[in-house]
């Protein structure tokens, strides 16, 4: 039995080729031929297999964990840049309520002006009513000192009987 050595084999294409299968019938090589296989060609066999893919597999692990490492910080990396996102969205907000209670101040203020002017001309209304009331007040007292005056010299005009002594 001629033993082959091929890198791109497989473990069961190896032992097939152990057996020597080349002229075998399917039948053959099944697992009641296994015991006939040498132990140390199968060691052999499999050391070189592991030796020729594990440093590539190696490689392959120690980039497949970079590429993880590396995802973790772009994961990371996104989620600070959403919540800077959601952070600015927020200042949005903000800067919506400022302008909005900025507005409803300008309101205040007009509001505060106008009851300062309404206030003002309620002054003035109520001095001015006080200053007519005062006048007609006076005017009412001349006239009845005026009608007094009249009533007295009408008193006065009347005839008056002489008196006998």
């Amino acid at each position: 039995v001629k033993l082959e050595v091929c890198a791109d084999l497989s473990h069961s294409a190896l032992l097939f080729f152990a057996v020597g299968a080349r002229d075998a019938s399917p039948d053959e090589g099944v697992v009641e031929d296994l015991p006939l296989i040498d132990e140390k060609a199968v060691e052999q066999l499999t050391e070189g297999l592991i030796s020729h893919y594990l440093p590539d597999l190696q490689r392959s692990k120690s980039a497949l964990q970079e590429l993880t490492q590396n995802q973790v910080v772009l994961l990371e990396t996104l989620e600070q840049e959403i919540s800077k996102f959601k952070e600015c969205n927020s200042i949005v907000d903000i800067n919506a309520l400022f302008s909005e209670a900025k507005h409803y101040h300008n309101k205040l203020v007009n509001i505060r002006n106008e009851m300062m002017m309404l206030h003002e001309k309620t002054s003035k209304l109520k001095k001015r009513a006080l200053k007519l009331q005062q006048k007609r007040q006076k005017e009412e007292l001349e006239r009845e000192q005026q009608r007094e005056k009249e009533l007295e010299r009408e008193k006065q005009l009347t005839a008056k009987p002489a008196k006998r002594t």
